[in-house]
C-alpha cells in the first residue's frame, strides 16, 4: 500500500466514486473479495469521513494493516476496527475472506450512548483483536454479521435501524474478544501514532470551542508545526484542515436531523454569528447552510 504524505483520499466505499454524504445513514456489508480483489489486494491509504468500518477476516494468510500510522500483522481469523476518519490502508493475502460492514459512526455512537456506553471506547479507537475459531466468540460473530446481510438485502422500512441494532450486538462481541486473554493485538505502535489519537480525542471533545491550531498543539505538548507535520503525515491534511473537517461533518448533521435553527446550530457550534458560520460552511461545501438542509432533506424524503 502507498504510505506518501498527501496522498490519502476519502471514500464512502473504496474505489467507488459514489461518495454517501457523510451525515447519512447507512449500513453496508460486503466480502473482502468483493472490493479487494480488485485492486489486487492492496487497499492503499485513504479515510472516510463519517464511516465506521467491522472486518472479520475468517480465512486467509498473513497479511497487514496500517491504521493512523500503526502497523498491524493480520492473522485470521481476526476482527479489525476502523473508526470514522482513521487513515488506513491494507495488504491481504489473495486467499483472506470475510465479511466487511461500513456503517455511519454517529448513530452508532447514539445507539451505543443510549444503551451501552462502555461500548463507545471500542468504536472509537482502531484495533485487531485474535479471534480463535474454537472460542465461543467465533460461534456468535457469524451470525450477526449473516443478520446483517439478510437486512440489507430485504431492503424493507426499518432496515437500516434494524441493522444498526445488530451492529451494537457485534461491537459488544467486540468488546468481549478485547477483554479475553485470546484477544491478543499483534501491532507496532508508534509515538506518533499515540500523538494523532491524542489529537482526535481532544478534538472530539473541544471542536465546539472554535479553539486555534494553535491551542491543540499546547494542549498536547508539541508545537504548531509538529502538530502540522504530524497530520500530514499520518492523515494527509493539515491540522487546520482536519479541525475543519470536524466542525463542517457536525454542521451537517444538526442541519440535516435537529429543529435547530441555523442561528442556534452556529452558536452550538462555537461561531460569533450567523453570518460567519454561514461563510465558513459554504467556503467549506459550497452550499449555504439554508440551501443544504433543503437538498439534503428533500434528499432523505425521497428514499
Amino acid at each position: 500500500m502507498r504510505t506518501e504524505p498527501g496522498t490519502v483520499r476519502s471514500f464512502a466505499l473504496y474505489g467507488s466514486s459514489d461518495q454517501q454524504p457523510a451525515w447519512a445513514e447507512l449500513v453496508h456489508l460486503e466480502t473482502i473479495p468483493e472490493r479487494s480483489s480488485l485492486f489486487d489486494w492492496e487497499i492503499d491509504l485513504h479515510f472516510h469521513e463519517a464511516l465506521v468500518q467491522l472486518l472479520y477476516l475468517t480465512q486467509g494468510g498473513e497479511g497487514e494493516a496500517v491504521i493512523d500510522g500503526v502497523r498491524w500483522v493480520l492473522r485470521p481469523p481476526c476482527l479489525i476496527v476502523v473508526p470514522a476518519r482513521a487513515v488506513h490502508g491494507f495488504s491481504f493475502h489473495p486467499a483472506t475472506d470475510g465479511p466487511v460492514i461500513t456503517a455511519a459512526q454517529k448513530p452508532l455512537e447514539s445507539l451505543a450512548a443510549l444503551t451501552a456506553p462502555q461500548l463507545l471506547e471500542h468504536l472509537r479507537r482502531p484495533v485487531v483483536l485474535d479471534v480463535p475459531p474454537d472460542s465461543r466468540h467465533a460461534q456468535v460473530l457469524a451470525p450477526l454479521f449473516e443478520a446483517i446481510g439478510r437486512e440489507q438485502q430485504l431492503l424493507a422500512d426499518g432496515g437500516m435501524r434494524a441493522g444498526m441494532a445488530l451492529l451494537a450486538a457485534l461491537f459488544v462481541q467486540v468488546a468481549r474478544v478485547a477483554a479475553s486473554a485470546s484477544g491478543a493485538v499483534h501491532s507496532t505502535r508508534s509515538r506518533k501514532a499515540a500523538q494523532i489519537e491524542r489529537f482526535r480525542a481532544l478534538l472530539d471533545a473541544r471542536f465546539r470551542e472554535r479553539l486555534t491550531v494553535q491551542a491543540y498543539a499546547q494542549a498536547l505538548g508539541i508545537t504548531l508545526g509538529q502538530l502540522t507535520r504530524l497530520t500530514r503525515e499520518l492523515l494527509g491534511a493539515s491540522a487546520q484542515a482536519v479541525v475543519n473537517a470536524r466542525v463542517v461533518h457536525e454542521a451537517e448533521r444538526e442541519l440535516v436531523y435537529s429543529s435547530l435553527s441555523v442561528k442556534q446550530i452556529a452558536a452550538e457550534l462555537g461561531f460569533q454569528d450567523e453570518a460567519y458560520f454561514g461563510r465558513f460552511f459554504k467556503k467549506h461545501t459550497g452550499r449555504r447552510p439554508t440551501e443544504f438542509r433543503t437538498q439534503a432533506r428533500a434528499r432523505l424524503a425521497a428514499q
